[in-house]
């Protein structure tokens, strides 16, 4: 098939890169807030596994070619797919950019809406095609992850209403639908709904999680016991029960947004998406929290070592990231950082800029906490897991611990000589 994808999201490249991989002739029209230029130097591309590599091969081989925004040619064989993945605030732009697409496409073209936008929105657009079909599949990409959720789904979620246009994806994405059926079609608003709520109710879960965890540390109760024993329940299960100082990242964040929108053009309002939005903006102060309970809100002058900056590990993306408000907290307190993420410095950098009181790292996690009176862990990087721990001890001046993730065994931590702190959890030598 002839695919034209418009958009610069990772939804846009890693279908760029997967559907030139197995065979079809793609153009890649990045939108023109972000050209090819800008993606090829963006840290959250160059760091997703797999996925520049699979994005120059397919250029190499001439199965994947780009187009200048402002001015894509479409005077060659017309195409048989437009594949949308834009992000939400460029809604009206895709809708006018694909009224000039429309030229470029053949009768009975489909329109894939991969971008996550308000339910009824993929209807829409259809209206704009002259005849052509629209379907919703919703983008369930994990970042960090992209091209092997792209590549080995464990579902489509496919909101269509006309059976030839469900016949024109699954022969669109044949190759990655081998192992085993992993459509799932359901009517447009229902998916574009669906893809909605399902990351309400992660955040959900999250939310709850950290709650529990706030009461835990008021009652002296170990959380991990909590989680262990509420996973333990088949009812409930192990995902996302894992509390931590806040989530953030593009995607997950503006979704919720997005129905809490939703909500509110239905007119109804949702005081429980409120609670969790609330609990998670509360929880991103909880590390400076413990900090300032621990020297008793003498924090001028003290440097702070913080492991993590990216919103998840495996991303140089840091929208909506915890160590931002962290950041913000620690400096307005006179708090000097020493910050290492092995690949969201430049992220950081461009969000702050050479603050004074900052002093980044991306080598040696260690390096950062020479000096630190104490740190900070906040992205579960790998290479954090296992730290030298004789050594750690030596260089924190005042022996502290704050665990954002809760990946330290805080009597391990304590009978290293150190003050342990985490998300419900706690240990001293």
């Amino acid at each position: 098939m002839r695919v034209l994808i418009h958009g610069s999201e990772l939804a846009a490249a890693t279908a760029a890169a997967a559907l030139s991989w197995v065979g079809h002739r793609v153009s890649w029209l990045p939108h023109a807030s972000a050209d090819w230029p800008t993606l090829s130097r963006s840290g959250w591309l160059t760091s997703e596994p797999e996925l520049m590599r699979r994005l120059e091969e397919g250029m190499a081989h001439g199965s994947l070619s780009l187009m200048t925004p402002g001015e894509p040619d479409l005077a060659d064989e017309p195409f048989d797919v437009l594949w949308l993945a834009v992000s939400s605030d460029q809604r009206q732009d895709a809708a006018e950019c694909i009224e000039h697409l429309m030229a470029g496409l053949c009768p009975g073209a489909v329109l894939v809406n991969n971008s996550t936008f308000p339910v009824g929105e993929t209807e829409l657009l259809e209206s704009r095609l002259g005849g052509c079909r629209a379907v919703a599949l919703a983008d369930l990409l994990e970042e960090g992850r992209a091209w092997e959720t792209f590549t080995r789904p464990s579902r489509w979620l496919l909101g269509c209403d006309d059976d030839v246009a469900e016949h024109q994806v699954r022969e669109l994405l044949r190759a990655l639908n081998r192992r085993r059926e992993v459509f799932q079609r359901m009517p447009r608003r229902a998916a574009e709904l669906t893809k909605l709520a399902i990351n309400g109710m992660l955040a959900t879960r999250i939310s709850y999680m950290n709650d529990i965890a706030g009461l835990a540390d008021i009652l002296g109760v170990d959380v991990e016991y909590v989680r262990q024993g509420m996973g333990a329940d088949s009812r409930i299960g192990y995902e996302y029960l894992y509390p931590g100082c806040g989530f953030g990242g593009p995607n997950f964040s503006r979704d919720l947004m997005r129905l809490a929108d939703v909500q509110s053009a239905s007119g109804r309002h949702s005081a429980l998406l409120d609670q969790v939005l609330d609990i998670n903006e509360h929880k991103k102060e909880t590390l400076f929290r413990k900090l300032w309970a621990h020297f008793h809100g003498r924090l001028e002058g003290r440097t702070v070592a913080i492991w993590g900056a990216a919103f998840k590990p495996g991303t140089a993306r840091i929208d909506q990231a915890p160590v931002l408000t962290l950041l913000r907290a620690l400096w307005a307190q006179g708090v000097r950082v020493r910050l290492h993420d092995p690949a969201a410095i430049p992220a950081v950098l461009a969000e702050v800029g050479e603050h004074p009181l900052l002093e980044v790292f991306r080598q040696d996690p260690l390096a950062a906490c020479e000096g630190a009176d104490a740190l900070m862990l906040v992205t579960e990087w790998k290479a954090y897991w296992n730290p030298d721990w004789p050594r750690l001890a030596r260089l924190l001046g005042e022996k502290l611990l704050l665990d954002g993730r809760n990946i330290y065994d805080p009597a391990h931590v304590a009978a290293c000589g150190m003050h342990y702190r985490g998300i419900g959890r706690r240990a001293d030598p």
